[in-house]
């Protein structure tokens, strides 16, 4: 009896210990960091970096979004997930808006602002273009050139955009850009050459992304520099690294790379599996701090009369499982579904995802599929659970006979405990047998855990009356009577983050409290005054978890609890 209840007490203490560090001291870090070589090879990044067609972005003073916007002509996209537009001065794609995405719930709340021009705020952009390396001055598009739109139309399905330049020196440059219906552009880069020598250039595309936008912090999931280089497979490296680090080149063969959040993303990829050299860095200009993730492909030598194209794929979008694993598959992008950080329990929060996602369809409620979930959970693992129940209910029928082994042996610890075990092997019981169960639920739980943190699916899920967002914390407050007193509990100095305990939770704790009135106690006072508060700590402690977690415990406590009922039935345990 005492070695389950020191069971019990571990496991309880385990998982607080990970909701406090999850909530208080967790900080970001890249799980994989890169590993390529710092080389410079002839054409790479050295020379992008110092070329006038790659010229560094400009000092400029922060201005609004609608300001920044409007320093360049633009050419609308408009589809039904993206609305923006294309900034003409540089033919870059710099104005995304996410259509179906919403800051709140309301659905009437602005957009979801993906990238954004540089001189914003949150500057986030994509840039395509041509790196001369001819050794001879010769001008190409930069970030300052102006491109002319060839036609009238706005880019949307099924209708490319085509822009155009002229260097005055016999060359042509064009640029065409599609969209297809989700978050997948293509860009299409040529050069003509009219003139009467050939000409070397080798083209590029980047990220970039200007001053460190705000992160979760959270050990639970990457957020930062992301990608897959050929050999080198898959590179995760926080903001922080890139700033310790300042450049991490790779030579490889094929790729995809970018920037991911906790939802969003925005990569780049060329059309083929092509030599490029690819980087991720870091910068400083002033008080401007700018990231890249860049590639550049391999010098191609245009002669008089010829054409020479590069394309390339930009992701920028909502990170939706079946588009990702679509534009995996479409694309033979190695590895793309990594852009959504399943962790290293992939092989269960992955299969977890679906399984939610799959009742979701036939439902249409994540929080009523999380439920049929856990059912069908509690069914698989029915009779290891009925087997633990068994031995605690037959643990608690042996009550009476440890009382008396305590009372026969109360001076001698050893005498006592070797009389306990003769009792436990006399009678066929496993005295740990009853934490089983615990054990079975705690990955369950993380894997849960993360299947509601990062997937984009259960951002503002409802479920039925308060519950508006899964993924966020019960809204309701115990300690302003669920919105009856008109102030913020949480607000409150000093104890303010405590103050948050809402109407789930405490369903949640009062559940736990019925489900461990039902174990066996321990004969340690100690042990058992820290198991009757263990439903208190934990109804505090998950308070701020997403609800669709709280409603999955406590569910499962229900479940729990009945079943638990009937093995201490079956076995006439009172």
């Amino acid at each position: 009896m005492h070695d389950q209840n020191n069971v019990f007490l571990a496991i309880a203490l385990s998982v607080l210990i990970l909701i406090t560090w999850q909530y208080f001291f967790a900080t970001s870090f890249s799980r994989k960091e890169a590993r390529a070589p710092q080389i410079d090879l002839p054409g790479s990044h050295a020379q992008l970096k110092q070329s006038e067609a790659f010229p560094p972005p400009p000092q400029q003073q922060k201005v609004s979004r609608q300001e920044a916007l409007g320093r360049s002509p633009r050419v609308a996209i408009e589809t039904q997930s993206l609305k923006g537009s294309i900034a003409l001065r540089g033919g870059r794609i710099d104005d995304v808006l996410l259509a179906r995405y919403h800051e709140t719930t309301d659905p009437k709340s602005p957009p979801i602002e993906l990238l954004s021009p540089s001189g914003s705020p949150q500057a986030f952009y994509a840039e395509f273009g041509w790196i001369n390396v001819s050794g001879t001055a010769l001008a190409v598009p930069t970030s300052e050139t102006t491109w002319r739109q060839v036609g009238s139309n706005n880019l949307g399905v099924g209708r490319p955009v085509l822009l155009s330049w002229q260097n005055g020196a016999g060359l042509e440059f064009r640029r065409t850009i599609s969209v297809d219906d989700k978050y997948l552009f293509t860009v299409r880069d040529e050069v003509e050459n009219r003139g009467p020598d050939p000409v070397a250039l080798a083209p590029y595309a980047l990220i970039s992304r200007h001053n460190p936008p705000p992160t979760l912090g959270s050990y639970l999931l990457h957020e930062g520099a992301i990608g897959v280089l050929g050999e080198e497979g898959l590179q995760e490296l926080t903001y922080k690294t890139l700033d310790e680090r300042k450049r991490v080149p790779f030579t490889t063969n094929g790729a995809w790379l970018g920037f991911t959040d906790k939802y969003w993303a925005a990569v780049v990829a060329p059309q083929a599996s092509v030599p490029l050299h690819a980087e991720f860095a870091a910068s400083e200009l002033g008080s401007l701090k700018t990231y890249e993730a860049d590639y550049l492909q391999q010098t191609q030598t245009i002669l008089p009369g010829s054409t020479a194209s590069a394309t390339t794929r930009l992701f920028a979008g909502a990170k939706e499982v079946a588009v990702v694993d679509d534009y995996q598959k479409a694309l033979e992008l190695d590895r793309f579904d990594r852009l959504i950080d399943w962790g290293r329990l992939w092989f269960i929060t992955r299969p977890m995802f679906s399984l939610i996602d799959y009742f979701f369809r036939l439902v249409g409620n994540f929080g009523v599929a999380i439920l049929i979930v856990t059912l069908l959970l509690k069914m698989a693992f029915f009779p290891l659970a009925s087997r633990s129940y068994a031995s605690m209910a037959r643990m608690k029928a042996l009550q009476p006979k440890l009382q008396l082994i305590r009372e026969r042996f109360d001076g001698d610890k050893v005498k006592q405990q070797e009389a306990m075990m003769q009792l436990y092997r006399d009678e066929r019981i496993n005295p740990i047998a009853g934490c089983l169960p615990t054990l079975v639920q705690i990955p369950v739980f993380f894997a849960l855990y993360k299947v509601l943190f990062i997937t984009i699916e259960m951002r503002h899920a409802p479920f039925f009356g308060w519950v508006r967002d899964l993924s966020a914390a019960d809204p309701t407050n115990l300690f302003n009577l669920f919105g009856l007193l008109p102030y913020d509990p949480s607000a409150v100095p000093l104890i303010g983050a405590l103050l948050v305990v809402g109407a789930w939770p405490l369903v949640m704790g009062l559940s736990q409290w019925i489900q461990m009135k039902l174990t066996p106690a321990s004969a340690d006072p100690t042990q058992a005054a820290i198991m009757n508060w263990m439903p208190v700590i934990f109804t505090f402690s998950l308070a701020k978890f997403p609800v669709g977690l709280v409603i999955y415990w406590t569910w499962n406590n229900l479940l729990s609890t009945v079943q638990q009922l009937i093995v201490m039935r079956r076995n006439r345990v009172s």
